[in-house]
């Protein structure tokens, strides 16, 4: 097929001053199991993405502390460009959630980012259900980590059936598992949210999921609610992409999970 445009639904940039610092304790607390692919800069991500045949990516702040949501936010704001959308970040507090928000929707920032092992919430706790209600209601969309973590040990704080019963709960929104709804929880999300409509990303993918499951993933749950991305900078995006592009399921579904459903989601 023809050169197919691509967009990285899950990457993550840093400040050029506080960059180096950060990827060095990501790598350190996550023992050095995932390397990074760039410098954790906005420049460091767009040479990688020149270089891999990626159009646009869309950075997902993570904060660790509410009193980032300010500086957090309006860098993320601030990085976007014709390569770079940004999603926004809050911490998750029962005090502050709404206008942290609030803030998010004026940035004109299209959704928030959350982790819940940075985080420290169970993905489908109460507390949680009314933050992701009033997300949805100022029309935001909401990325989150899933599954397994290499900084933090098991039981972990989401899994498929905590996003599944959270969505149940919920009447509607759109709500994005990311590393295919959960990090080595592939068979999990095979029998909780295969069939929903939870959308789930690629990130960090087929150096751990055998190509099969993608592709009976793919078929099950449909190419419509699956996205590329690849928690940049620690997984390839050049050998993830190539990699989706050889797999034997239609030109239609490569489209749709390298861009279609990104630009549906975006509004580009």
């Amino acid at each position: 097929m023809q050169k197919i445009r691509c967009i990285d639904f899950h990457a993550h940039i840093f400040p050029d001053t506080l960059a180096p610092k950060a990827i060095a304790s990501l790598v350190e607390g996550g023992k050095h199991l995932y390397l990074p692919n760039t410098d954790g800069t906005k420049d460091g991500l767009i040479k990688f993405m020149d270089e891999s045949g990626v159009d646009i990516s869309v950075n997902m702040p993570v904060l660790t502390k509410q009193t980032q949501t300010v500086k957090t936010n309006e860098f993320a704001a601030a990085s976007v460009s014709d390569r770079i959308k940004a999603f926004g970040g809050i911490y998750p507090t029962e005090e502050f959630y709404k206008q942290d928000i609030d803030f998010v929707v004026s940035l004109g920032l299209p959704g928030i980012k959350l982790h819940a092992e940075y985080q420290n919430f169970i993905v489908d706790e109460p507390k949680m259900l009314k933050i992701y209600d009033y997300a949805f209601s100022k029309g935001l969309m909401i990325l989150q980590h899933a599954g397994f973590d290499p900084a933090f040990e098991p039981p972990f704080r989401s899994n498929p059936k905590m996003f599944a019963n959270a969505m149940k709960q919920l009447g509607g929104g759109t709500m994005i598992a990311a590393h295919f709804g959960g990090q080595s929880q592939w068979d999990e999300v095979e029998e909780y949210i295969v069939g929903t409509d939870i959308y789930i990303d690629t990130a960090m993918g087929f150096d751990y999921y055998s190509k099969e499951q993608f592709m009976r993933i793919v078929k099950n749950h449909g190419s419509d609610k699956v996205l590329f991305g690849t928690d940049s900078p620690w997984s390839n995006a050049k050998k993830e992409k190539e990699t989706l592009l050889t797999l034997p399921i239609s030109d239609e579904d490569k489209e749709n999970i390298l861009h279609k459903n990104a630009e549906r989601l975006l509004g580009i």
